[in-house]
């Protein structure tokens, strides 16, 4: 017996069968040497690796550039063969000839995706292009001729033109993030006001700001060293075609444990890469009162 199959049919037919999964997003995990004993990138790039394959959207590398005195001569990455650039990394202007700090800056220009983690917005304090794309940074001699200071007052964002150093924090406390824009695919559905585990907020951090929008912010409290003012703590920032995710959270291994660090992060990398969030808010997102860990993140235990 013969079967006449139609188009209409044939249509029909292939419709019925599950298309294939999508590919995933390609993501550089870039770390390496930092400028100074205090961030042990080592210990916090594999947990970082984790959160983004747990996610089951990413296929993650990790590219370690060379430590100082390194030879920088051969380290040029194939910034084009990934959706979005992950830093894990803090290290002064020198390291980074013009040819490959401009390598970075078209890929960029050209729709890359970049999120800055923690120290990352220390980093490269005279490269003008890099501080358009991180928005504000704090440390490494930036005052008041990289930019004016960043915060919220009375609900509203303040550029201030006050002299003085960029980069401050307090001891690692806990501390209540407050969203600032709730629409944004980042922070739609998250609570309002969420507790974060003992970690370093920024404060007094400076920089251009241009086309930086600023998701969510945290008070600085003046019994930790702190300015008494609302601290931009997680933002986003248009370069050209690219996006840009940066978020100041993130100093140590218990401070990744953060589920909130965990999910903003992985919607932030989803974001910068794609433009859009697929991934849903967890149950066990934190809620205004209290902070919330995995114990598949867990810190190791101190000896």
């Amino acid at each position: 017996m013969r079967y006449l199959i139609t188009a209409s049919l044939l249509i029909a037919v292939l419709a019925a069968v599950p298309s294939s999964a999508a590919p995933r997003i390609k993501v550089m995990l870039l770390d390496g040497e930092q400028g100074g004993p205090y961030h042990d990138w080592q210990a916090t790039t594999p947990l970082l690796k984790q959160m983004l394959v747990q996610a089951g959207i990413f296929d993650v590398q990790v590219v370690t550039a060379p430590p100082a005195g390194g030879d920088f001569s051969a380290f040029r990455p194939t910034w084009q063969d990934y959706a979005v650039v992950v830093a894990n990394y803090d290290v002064p202007d020198e390291r980074w000839s013009d040819d490959l700090k401009a390598s970075f800056e078209r890929y960029m220009q050209q729709g890359g995706g970049l999120v800055s983690v923690h120290a990352a917005d220390n980093a490269f304090p005279k490269w003008k292009a890099y501080n358009q794309m991180i928005g504000i940074g704090g440390w490494r001699g930036r005052d008041e001729t990289s930019g004016p200071l960043w915060y919220y007052r009375d609900g509203k964002l303040v550029s201030d033109v006050t002299p003085g150093k960029a980069g401050s924090h307090g001891a690692r406390q806990p501390f209540k993030i407050v969203n600032r824009v709730t629409t944004h695919p980042i922070t739609r559905g998250l609570p309002a006001e969420w507790m974060h585990v003992p970690d370093e907020l920024y404060a007094t951090l400076r920089g251009p700001g241009e086309q930086m929008t600023v998701l969510a912010t945290a008070f600085s409290v003046t019994s930790n060293k702190g300015t008494g003012r609302d601290e931009p703590i997680l933002m986003v920032v248009n370069f050209g075609k690219g996006r840009i995710f940066h978020t100041t959270l993130g100093h140590d291994v218990e401070a990744l444990n953060c589920v909130g660090f965990i999910t903003t992060y992985q919607r932030g990398v989803e974001w910068a890469a794609t433009g859009a969030v697929t991934q849903p808010v967890p149950a066990d997102f934190p809620t205004a009162d209290a902070a919330r860990t995995r114990p598949d993140y867990a810190p190791p235990a101190k000896k």
